[in-house]
């Protein structure tokens, strides 16, 4: 589905009726959400669209197979963001499980960190506009599906939750405050959007642009958000209350020697942007290299005024150290009224 450059050039209406067919029979309660006149019509004009798909395969382009790497390699990297923005999913009042949209889902870490971490009650549909990703979420046995964010196939106030997270820059700053409109659109009423990304002038921004950009496969020129400028998304697409704040969103890696936890951290950033450059230039020491530039930039102020810094703690009953990373995102949070 993806060819050279990592553009997709081939994605229809057969495709979405074998994606349907099988979300049908693996997760009845995701698929009844779908619009399948949505589903289809996007369909039809998916292969048209000019498309470059970063998270295709290596071999095509993208670093998707780098990324998919990184999150075999360590699960909870990025767990203590995600099981906090699962906690702020509303539970139902009829105790069916909640439909979470996970818009930017790739190959489907937020479902897994839920199962790993036991979070009970929640029912997560991986959504992702790379073909590529979406196969490789199918393949870890999370019902997914391929749409645009800006563009959500799913029927109006059918879902609970919609979550935007880890890769909302890469939307086009003209597309974003459609997609608020759309997460309005397809909740229920007491439905949530949940928004995160990282702020304009964060230590966050600056990894992409002085690492990432330069060094990945693939490139990353964004640009990131401001809180105006998500607080203005909110109240022009109708949520009738909501609020925009700070979330903790370390990186995390744990081994049995401190050391080794450090290069840990630094292998899975190595394989999470597809640090391509750095591994050429480096070799042996790529991963050493990646997570010093890391500690460099990773430096988060608290509101006391004091800097959080990387650190490296030491758990006796399992033995093990574990090597954190700060990092603080910024979190939209929509409510539709009930």
């Amino acid at each position: 589905m993806t060819g050279l450059a990592g553009r997709q050039v081939t994605f229809g209406e057969t495709d979405m009726a074998d994606h349907l067919d099988r979300l049908g029979r693996a997760a009845p309660d995701l698929h009844a959400c779908v619009d399948p006149v949505r589903a289809r019509a996007w369909a039809r004009t998916a292969g048209a669209e000019d498309f470059k798909d970063d998270f295709g395969a290596d071999g095509a382009g993208g670093r998707g197979s780098s990324y998919i790497r990184a999150q075999a390699r360590n699960l909870t990297a990025r767990a203590r963001g995600i099981h906090h923005l699962l906690s702020l999913v509303p539970a139902r009042t009829d105790r069916r499980p909640a439909v979470v949209v996970d818009v930017l889902g790739g190959d489907g870490l937020v479902r897994r960190v839920a199962d790993a971490r036991g979070l009970t009650g929640l029912s997560v549909l991986t959504c992702d506009a790379s073909p590529y990703m979406v196969r490789a979420a199918w393949a870890a046995d999370c019902p997914a599906l391929v749409q645009r964010a800006d563009r959500l196939l799913m029927r109006d106030g059918s879902v609970d939750t919609v979550l935007v997270a880890y890769g909302s820059h890469h939307i086009a700053a003209e597309d974003r405050a459609e997609l608020v409109h759309e997460a309005y659109r397809v909740l229920r009423p007491g439905g949530v959007l949940l928004l995160h990304d990282f702020l304009v002038g964060s230590p966050m921004e600056t990894w992409f642009q002085d690492v990432v950009d330069p060094y990945s496969r693939t490139g990353h020129a964004f640009d990131h958000f401001t809180r105006e400028e998500l607080w203005g998304y909110l109240t022009k697409a109708g949520f009738e209350s909501g609020e925009v704040t700070d979330m903790a969103d370390p990186y995390v890696a744990t081994a049995a020697a401190a050391r080794e936890a450090e290069l840990e951290l630094g292998r899975y950033l190595l394989d999470m942007y597809g640090l391509a450059a750095i591994e050429r230039r480096h070799a042996a020491d790529a991963a050493r290299h990646t997570v010093e530039l890391a500690r460099s930039i990773f430096r988060e102020r608290r509101a006391d005024g004091s800097v959080e810094t990387f650190s490296a703690a030491y758990d006796p009953s399992d033995r093990t150290w574990t090597c954190t990373l700060p990092r603080t995102a910024v979190l939209a949070i929509g409510r539709k009224s009930p």
